[in-house]
């Protein structure tokens, strides 16, 4: 059985995130994350121990939106936890075995050419129907890009820009103070039934907390969302058929709700024991 999971803010969260989330008093919490020689992620120790039993079980697919680059930074994952896929860069990359699946980046990037406008052309766009975005831009392995916000933009400027660009084959999405423009075509959902497929298997459960993570979670016979994310506030919206579980606990300990949560599927429920 697959399981797929978001990771930042799903079930490791970094110092911005514990410092805006919480942490209760006297919970242990586990570096899953080095950056510069310095612990910059964290999950608790419940999770991390629940999730390495998890990974040797069944067939544990983490799926982010950061760059592979930036993946490679989880200690945990080179460590005692071992991973057979990896869906990096919001779908834009599958690692195998830790190497990159290079027929998978270039179906991605003939698609790029066809269904969206450039980076260079969105922008225009943005500029001259006069949005302004307060923040600094950086790059995702030229996949895609986003904005280190200073400030969020209004309900209604983000409307604009969400239309905008609709139009120009992009979305957005809103994760804390940063603010994604994604093309159309790189999708987790995309890449993960590409694994699924790969495997033979249907991709049974997954977690995540944003707007992105509904590519896959949509197609999840189970969903576990972290009850303080993006996807926690629009879930109203984009349910429907499959079973969606809003964690009772925020912050770090709905990462490891989640996990208690996997666990209890594959010991509770039929389609788990076949």
């Amino acid at each position: 059985m697959i399981f797929a999971s978001d990771l930042d803010r799903t079930l490791i969260y970094s110092k911005r995130a514990l410092d805006e989330l919480g942490v209760p008093e006297g919970l242990i919490l586990v570096p899953v994350e080095q950056k510069d020689g310095d612990s910059v992620a964290f999950m608790t120790e419940t999770s991390y121990i629940q999730l390495k039993e998890l990974a040797n079980q069944s067939l544990f697919v983490p799926v982010t939106t950061r760059t592979t680059e930036q993946f490679k930074r989880f200690i945990i994952f080179e460590q005692d936890i071992r991973i057979k896929y990896a869906i990096t860069a919001n779908g834009a990359n599958i690692l195998h075995q830790g190497t990159m699946m290079e027929e998978w980046s270039n179906q991605i990037l003939n698609r790029l050419k066809r269904e969206s406008v450039t980076q260079t052309e969105l922008l225009s766009i943005l500029h001259r129907e006069g949005v302004c975005l307060d923040g600094r831009r950086k790059q995702a392995e030229g996949w895609f890009f986003y904005f280190l916000l200073n400030s969020l933009p209004s309900n209604s400027e983000r409307k604009l820009i969400e239309d905008l660009a609709a139009k120009s084959g992009w979305r957005i999405s809103v994760q804390g103070r940063k603010l994604y423009f994604i093309p159309q075509a790189i999708s987790k959902g995309n890449a993960l039934d590409y694994i699924c497929q790969l495997e033979g298997e249907k991709s049974v459960a997954g977690a995540g907390d944003s707007l992105l993570d509904w590519d896959f979670l949509k197609n999840c016979q189970y969903r576990f969302v972290p009850n303080h994310g993006e996807l926690a506030h629009k879930l109203a919206h984009v349910t429907g058929g499959s079973t969606s579980i809003l964690t009772t606990n925020c912050g770090v300990r709905a990462g490891e709700e989640i996990i208690q949560d996997f666990h209890q599927l594959r010991y509770t429920n039929p389609i788990f024991l076949l």
